[in-house]
């Protein structure tokens, strides 16, 4: 190579360290053809290797040219440890600084380092040197989000923030993720496709005032009124001077290793800042919604049952006719989304997947590949919606006439994981990895398992995917805190055959009951308003407490949904709700 490299790092990622990126970042995409929201490519002399999560092993095989790339498992064989085995001494292998965060880096480092390779900073990206059609970078307007939705005000929520950088002797914060931006300042934006994010940076200052680096386009009068004197708005061109000022003061400066781009820091040293390690801190508050957004999120998750519970209506009559291809289906789904109140887009693309698709687990349909909804086969729709009042994410997986013992056995094991999960209460400081397994025993119980996390947070009109807070297996150590709402998820995947997943959102709440052992216990709402397939439910497999939760929340959705439809979809919901044990 011209720049001396024997290879080259290409993660999913931009210089926000967004799981979702805009068209004019999706490198890993343009070099490889694979579409996952999470991967990994190293470009060697000899060899292409590209690395996935469990979600993405059957996509990445039917996307990439195999002869080309080997797919790995990132869980597996992380990068970390696959480079000393095919680095050599005197390597040197490239990354984008803006692409990586200094924890990242540091892996990598240490990783060469054992082969006696050398990691090396490219600026700028030698792929975007190739990439003659690289879309322009996003210019959506930032518009402001309403109190009425959010619950707090931006002063108030950096005012709490500010006593905890005071508190920790910080001068400034920076904040690189949209997702704390738009949280923190109460804004939203249209950079990223289903996800209401503006793409810039900001500085939080211990006194409470807060720097905003954007693209002048993207800026309105409205903006300037809405974040008021205390916000100064700045172009994004001077975000890098704002560093080097921070630094010739001195500054002992707040940067999240996990979330911030590893330039950023080093300009910061460089510049003679003190680097201070730490969380976001808008993370955790984020994360813990408020009583605004949490009774948003069951208002939206209402409308959002009725569109649902409208196209399973339609779905139930039209797919045994054998005619509805998966497109079909998605079509008619989001139209019925579309027609909502407060609707804004889909949370993400929905996924529409009949028979051995549904084994992909984030199969996306198109005119080159989409099968018919036939008779006999499974069908899984994995859907969710954008509303000013909140983030809707669910899974229901549809017999198509008359399902196999089999199927009616994997569907009921998962299902009784989902009610697991649902009915579970826990004492304070207890984290999503601990209560994982519940979800897994069923099918745990017959040798078999998922290879995704159980579930994920869920933001208020922000990411369909927000931490900190995750159910699954691992090292997550965030305790689980009232007022998180989360993905409850499990599922069952056999390759070529079928797919199975049940998916409903869940709120942390207090626990009714006050045992008298002065600990501090919670459980979950279900929000989620949708009905099983009860043609999927072997009843003998389920016990005593396990129908009367299904009979119980068949009887909510019928209670809240039904006065939300139209008489056909009605009629379909008392049938699908009727009690069944």
């Amino acid at each position: 190579m011209r720049r001396g490299l024997t290879g080259f790092i290409v993660p999913h990622a931009d210089e926000y360290q967004n799981e979702y990126v805009p068209a004019c970042a999706e490198r890993l995409a343009w070099l490889t053809g694979f579409t996952g929201s999470a991967g990994t490519a190293i470009v060697l002399a000899g060899q292409a290797a590209i690395f996935v999560d469990g979600r993405y092993t059957l996509q990445v095989r039917s996307q990439v040219d195999l002869q080309a790339w080997t797919p790995r498992h990132l869980m597996d064989e992380p990068v970390h440890s696959w480079l000393p085995a095919v680095l050599r001494r005197g390597d040197k292998l490239g990354y984008d600084p803006w692409l990586h965060t200094p924890q990242e880096v540091k892996q990598l480092k240490e990783a060469c380092a054992k082969a006696g390779a050398v990691l090396t900073p490219c600026e700028p990206n030698p792929v975007d040197a190739i990439w003659d059609d690289r879309p322009a970078p996003p210019s959506a307007k930032v518009v402001p989000h309403d109190l009425a939705y959010a619950g707090k005000s931006s002063e108030d929520k950096r005012h709490e923030l500010s006593m905890t950088l005071k508190n920790e002797e910080i001068e400034v914060a920076v904040l690189t993720a949209p997702d704390s931006i738009a949280w923190l300042l109460n804004v939203r934006g249209g950079d990223v496709e289903h996800t209401p994010l503006p793409l810039g940076f900001a500085l939080l200052h211990r006194d409470a005032t807060a720097s905003l680096f954007l693209d002048t386009h993207k800026v309105s009068d409205s903006l300037t009124s809405h974040l008021g004197p205390a916000v100064r708005i700045r172009p994004v061109s001077e975000f890098h001077e704002a560093l080097e000022q921070l630094g010739r003061m001195g500054d002992r400066v707040l940067c999240d290793p996990n979330r911030t781009a590893s330039w950023i820091t080093e300009r910061l040293t460089r510049s003679g800042a003190r680097v201070i390690e730490g969380e976001d801190p808008c993370l955790l508050p984020k994360a813990c919604k408020n009583v605004v957004e949490i009774n948003g999120a069951r208002e939206a998750q209402k409308r959002d049952g009725a569109a649902v519970c409208e196209f399973l209506a339609w779905l139930s009559h039209e797919a045994p006719k054998g005619k509805l291809s998966e497109l079909d289906a998605q079509e008619y789904l989001d139209a019925c989304r579309c027609r909502q109140p407060f609707w804004q887009d889909m949370s993400f693309p929905t996924i529409s997947a009949a028979g051995p698709n549904g084994a992909v687990v984030h199969y996306r349909a198109s005119d080159k590949q989409c099968r018919r909804l036939e008779p006999g086969a499974l069908y899984l729709v994995d859907s969710g919606g954008q509303y000013l009042d909140g983030t809707t994410d669910i899974t229901r997986t549809i017999a198509v006439g008359s399902p196999t013992p089999e199927c009616r056995d994997r569907y009921t094991r998962v299902l009784k994981g989902h009610i697991a999960l649902a009915r579970a209460t826990f004492p304070r400081g207890t984290t999503g990895a601990q209560l994982d397994a519940l979800a897994r025993r069923p099918l745990w119980e017959v040798e078999l398992d998922y290879a995704h996390g159980t579930g994920h947070g869920v933001g208020s009109y922000l990411g369909v995917h927000e931490g900190p807070q995750r159910i699954a297996k691992g090292g997550h150590t965030v305790a689980l805190q009232p007022g998180m709402i989360l993905s409850n998820e499990p599922g069952y995947y056999k390759d070529g055959e079928y797919g199975i997943r049940l998916e409903n959102l869940i709120v942390v709440i207090p626990a009714a009951a006050d045992n008298g052992d002065g600990r501090e216990w919670f459980a979950f709402e279900t929000i989620t308003l949708v009905p099983f397939d009860a043609s999927l439910i072997d009843g003998s497999l389920l016990n005593a407490a396990e129908r009367e939760w299904l009979n119980d929340y068949h009887a909510r959705v019928r209670a809240v949904i039904g006065p939300l439809v139209d008489s056909s979809t009605a009629v379909w919901l008392e049938r699908a709700t009727k009690r069944i044990f």
